[in-house]
């Protein structure tokens, strides 16, 4: 932002799409659903006559909430249509601006109970398996949230899936603050305030998101309080998958056009992404959206972008609408990150960094991490337009420095060892959460992962070294309280001028220089 002060108006941060879920722990595995139906007396035997009827009355439920609603009920022969254009085009044909526009029925994939016989005891028993059963959409355009819908599995274990849009709901607080805004999709290319915007995007997080949830559940579903009696339990909530979008709006579509082939360079020469991607399996760059690897390139109607993805989660970058550039969090895997708080939610023991849940009751923190994972991806792309020499960005590090007494040596990029723990700085996965000591050396000394425990230990140690090398020249820095780290500013500018560098070719060098 800095960098670029003089052709950006501004950015703003917060969540784009989000899907959360309900689960009804009694039902959603095998031991509590036979624990619930031993407390209701119902016999394994009657297993089907029991989820048949609460399927039908969870459904009836559903098409008579739709006809109170007056909304068109609509079953789908296929699974592969698109459901969210097929809800557009219904608010369209109908001229329904706000308020609930259709329900829609498909049968799905899903993962249900089933009883079956055991031939060794001679008994029938639990078991969840994969299978296929009617799946309830209601869309909406609420006059609070926007464009979303309620997805409902109408079979045991009755989960529930919720996708709202953090710019949608954006959308509706900026006309209620009677902001004026350009939108484009599920972006702004212009806010009249942008600093109003952003606190209206942090409002956001502090929502009672149970109580706003079961809301949207059971106002689509009334039965759905009802399955599981005698017992009243609640639906838990948690985030499936999360997205959070750094917006950064530029003053004209010349200013991003110019700067944003060097950020696409970067990305894919420095960010160690494959130069070639393949378009299932043997279509050429240029055809249509390809299957999805951990570091891809894609080139869409809107523009480029470019994705790199670890443990099922993602950070990308690409330019919408012509003048927007977007970096994008996307995390469905929560347990490699940390979240300060009591163990098991116990106020009794003093609180420490537990593993982050998928609960709505750590969204917050996931969303702290998802901004900090932009702004690290966000200074790898200006660390590409730094206005220094080469020279000086590197000489630092090049040469001998003390600390703490001990004397390190400086690093050699065009020794092989060096070069290509300059490459692991700079790959674009690392700035989702860091690396470990493991991962380096997995990088490093590929044969360790073979290698017996005592060998184990040497390749540690040998990558313990390296890592007190690059902290003692200020390139990585620990993460407080675990066993990560992440790379600096320094770092950055060190490892992306390095690699940039040696990706060109001497007459690309020497007509730059010229």
């Amino acid at each position: 932002m800095e960098l670029y002060r003089d052709r950006i108006m501004g950015a703003i941060s917060g969540l784009d799409r989000i899907r959360f879920r309900g689960t009804l722990r009694w039902l959603a595995s095998e031991r509590g659903l036979s624990t619930y139906m031993s407390y209701a007396r119902i016999l394994l035997k009657d297993f089907s006559d029991w989820v048949n009827g609460l399927t039908a009355q969870v459904r009836e439920s559903c098409e008579s909430r739709a006809k109170d609603l007056g909304i068109e009920v609509r079953y789908l022969a296929s699974s592969g249509v698109d459901k969210d254009k097929l809800a557009r085009q219904i608010a369209k044909d109908k001229r329904i601006t706000e308020g609930s526009i259709c329900l829609l029925s498909v049968v799905e994939p899903c993962i249900a109970p089933k009883v079956k016989g055991n031939k060794a005891s001679k008994k029938l028993k639990l078991v969840m398996e994969p299978r296929k059963c009617v799946f309830v959409y209601h869309y909406f355009n609420d006059p609070v949230f926007g464009f979303g819908h309620v997805r409902i599995q109408s079979w045991v274990p009755f989960n529930i899936f919720i996708c709202l849009n953090g710019r949608h709901w954006l959308e509706r607080q900026l006309q209620k603050q009677g902001i004026d805004y350009v939108k484009d999709g599920n972006c702004f290319v212009r806010i009249e305030d942008i600093a109003v915007a952003q606190a209206l995007l942090h409002e956001q997080l502090k929502t009672d998101w149970a109580k706003l949830l079961n809301g949207l559940a059971l106002g689509s579903c009334p039965a759905l309080s009802q399955v599981v009696r005698p017992l009243e339990p609640e639906y838990y909530w948690s985030a499936d998958e999360t997205e959070w979008a750094t917006d950064i709006m530029f003053k004209s579509v010349a200013a991003l056009e110019e700067l944003f082939p060097s950020f696409v360079h970067h990305a894919m020469r420095v960010c160690d992404s494959p130069s070639v991607m393949k378009y299932l399996g043997r279509r050429s760059l240029t055809g249509s959206i390809p299957d999805e690897v951990i570091s891809d390139y894609r080139r869409r109607y809107e523009g480029i972008r470019v994705k790199h993805r670890v443990n099922y989660n993602s950070v990308k970058m690409y330019n919408k609408s012509g003048s927007l550039l977007r970096i994008e969090t996307t995390i469905n895997n929560t347990r490699d990150f940390k979240v300060f708080r009591s163990p098991n939610d116990d106020e009794g023991k003093p609180a420490s960094w537990q593993k982050m849940r998928k609960g709505v009751s750590d969204l917050h923190r996931r969303c702290e991490v998802s901004q900090q994972c932009n702004d690290r991806y966000g200074d790898a792309l200006a660390a590409a337009q730094v206005e220094e020499k080469l020279k000086e960005v590197v000489c630092g590090a090049c040469n001998k420095v003390a600390k703490e007494g001990k004397r390190y040596r400086g690093l050699n990029p065009w020794q092989q060892d060096d070069y290509r723990m300059l490459m692991f700085l700079s790959k674009g996965e690392n700035a989702i959460n860091g690396f470990r000591n493991h991962d380096l050396r997995k990088w490093l000394y590929g044969e360790s992962e073979q290698a017996g425990k005592d060998q184990q230990k040497k390749y540690s140690g040998r990558t313990t070294r390296r890592i007190k090398l690059l902290r003692a020249h200020g390139l990585i820095r620990k993460v407080p309280r675990a066993n990560r780290y992440v790379l600096t500013e320094k770092g950055q500018k060190f490892s992306c001028s390095l690699m940039t560098a040696s990706a060109l070719d001497i007459k690309a060098l020497t007509e730059m220089a010229a």
